[in-house]
């Protein structure tokens, strides 16, 4: 399991780190004990739910995240199948977590990273959703992933232990177990999510929806 994120105290906090956060809290969760440096990030290696696990942090920039992954999948022998990801996610709304097994990577420059060190695209995720900018937002979409949440600091708690335990399901009985139980709707969940879709368009104009993936932020960086 990876958790992606940005190295350093500069982007401790912000959206693009959710992943990291995540994988951090799972390890605490499962009592795997400390990370120690390897594979250009931090690993912690146990027992998980079904078996034996390995969480890795990579520690280089988040768009060189598969220099991490690539080398780690290859010496502890894990197909992309195996491989299971937590990244931030804009094209879903804040607070919402979705699981998904494969797919593209559309502009998020960790997974694409990720694809190109594992040679697949075929590795899970689970999705943190931070959601878009509002209108009122002065910056780009990297100036948005890089910054830190405005939404009170509990819900975003709320949403890293949903992630979590998400993740804990997926290593105990398999992605599409996860999914089937975190995607089944939460009251009130469809009427919430059908009105943030249309304050969107009205913000946006007559564009299409997203494509389920983060759009590629122009000029980032990390």
């Amino acid at each position: 399991m990876v958790g992606l994120g940005n190295p350093g105290p500069k982007y401790h906090g912000t959206r693009h780190n959710l992943g990291q956060v995540a994988v951090e809290a799972l390890a605490r969760r499962l009592g795997l004990g400390r990370f120690g440096d390897k594979y250009a990030g931090r690993l912690v290696e146990g027992r998980g739910p079904a078996g034996p696990v390995a969480l890795l942090v990579p520690t280089t920039f988040m768009n060189d995240s598969g220099r991490s992954v690539g080398p780690a999948a290859g010496s502890l022998r894990a197909a992309p199948g195996q491989v299971l990801v937590v990244h931030d996610e804009v094209d879903l709304p804040f607070g919402v977590v979705r699981g998904k097994a494969g797919g593209g990577v559309a502009g998020h420059n960790g997974l694409r990273s990720v694809a190109a060190g594992l040679g697949s695209r075929d590795f899970a995720r689970i999705r943190l959703g931070v959601g878009k900018p509002g209108p009122d937002f002065r910056g780009d979409g990297a100036a948005w992933v890089l910054g830190r949440f405005a939404e009170p600091a509990e819900e975003v708690e709320a949403m890293i232990a949903r992630g979590v335990e998400m993740a804990e399901l997926a290593l105990a009985e398999g992605m599409d177990a996860a999914i089937a139980r975190f995607h089944a709707a939460e009251p009130g969940s469809k009427s919430r999510e059908r009105r943030e879709r249309r304050e969107r368009a009205g913000r946006e104009g007559d564009t299409e929806e997203g494509t389920g993936e983060e759009p590629e932020p122009e000029g980032e960086t990390p």
